[in-house]
């Protein structure tokens, strides 16, 4: 199993930790964009920085970019870092894309396929003609040319973040990789059965793409305070992260057995009432979602989350830089041991 780390990527001691991380053996490194800092331009700095490490998206919010200036964005990313980018994108959401951005947010699914299919003519060096509903390229009735890269043909790797059944579907049968959010090995299946039927559809299986799952890691002998804690972080996620009709992680959520939960936290935080909605958010929902507790507990998660089929774990770490680094020198030593190490199975 692979390790990857998150990091923003913005500061001294994100760059020192990464160049760090990279010498401990850890496979990747993700950034994120929301509304603050782009992914891009701190994974081109860490590219000048490092010389091994996987530089990855973790997302490029789709729509923010036209599908072409995301190819050739992506394209300068795997020039500068000898091959080493993974562009990792996703949706969004309408508060964020319309609120932010001025993008609609009227067909996801769509704009997801389209800008992979554009991506692949890009980057393949072919003439950029595409009969698609969001993104018809030339425009019709205009004076727009189908143009070629003049960049040499640059594969880019592409995963998805997806949580939704066709999202998934469409992961699947598409993308390199799968950045799985909400993700818990006890109920893997609410994702994993739409991933393997678009998978299917292409002709390949779940094994075939990359499955990279986001956790937060802390070594600590209290596991029941550190799961407690990270559930009480998932109330802005239920309650912030949408509205009451659209929200991808309650949807998540949700189809692993967790409707009410969410509804519930939903609600308290819509009112007002944020302190409670921590409060109310199951605990489960932390202490699944993360490796929390002593190593042999971690250990524990580790082997269920490879029985599942993941192949990356993200790791999100948090303290000092010395805090970080031991954190995942001790995650990479347990993901090291042999299959079955410590836990009854052969």
């Amino acid at each position: 199993m692979r390790i990857g780390v998150a990091v923003s990527g913005v500061d001294e001691d994100d760059l020192t930790f990464v160049a760090e991380a990279e010498r401990l053996g850890a496979d990747s490194v993700w950034v994120a964009e929301a509304w603050g800092h782009d992914a891009f331009t701190p994974l081109a700095f860490l590219a000048a920085r490092t010389s091994r490490i996987r530089l990855a998206t973790g997302i490029a919010q789709l729509g923010a970019r036209t599908p072409a200036l995301l190819a050739m964005t992506a394209m300068s990313m795997q020039a500068l870092s000898g091959g080493r980018f993974l562009l990792g994108v996703g949706t969004s959401g309408p508060q964020v894309m319309e609120g932010w951005h001025g993008v609609r947010f009227g067909a996801p699914l769509a704009m997801t396929r389209e800008t992979i299919e554009i991506l692949r003519t890009v980057t393949a060096g072919d003439r950029l003609v595409h009969e698609g509903t969001v993104y018809p390229l030339p425009l019709p009735d205009s004076a727009g040319r189908a143009i070629r890269s003049s960049a040499p043909p640059t594969p880019v790797p592409v995963y998805l973040a997806a949580m939704g059944p066709r999202n998934l579907e469409l992961t699947g049968e598409l993308a390199e990789g799968w950045l799985a959010n909400a993700f818990m090995p006890e109920t893997a299946a609410a994702f994993l059965e739409p991933l393997a039927a678009g998978a299917a559809r292409a002709g390949r299986t779940v094994a075939d793409l990359d499955v990279v799952v986001p956790v937060g890691v802390e070594f600590t002998d209290d596991e029941e305070d550190a799961a407690r804690r990270h559930a009480r972080g998932y109330a802005f996620t239920i309650g912030a992260m949408g509205n009451r009709t659209q929200n991808f992680y309650n949807a998540a959520f949700a189809r692993q057995g967790y409707d009410e939960d969410v509804r519930a936290v939903q609600e308290l935080w819509l009112s007002g009432r944020r302190e409670e909605a921590a409060d109310r958010v199951p605990v489960d929902l932390g202490r699944r979602t993360n490796l929390l507790g002593p190593p042999e507990v971690v250990r524990e998660r580790i082997a269920l989350y490879r029985a599942a089929g993941v192949s990356t774990l993200q790791a999100k770490l948090t303290g000092t830089l010395e805090e970080r680094l031991g954190t995942l020198g001790a995650l990479l030593e347990l993901c090291a041991e042999p299959v079955g190490h410590g836990t009854g199975r052969p």
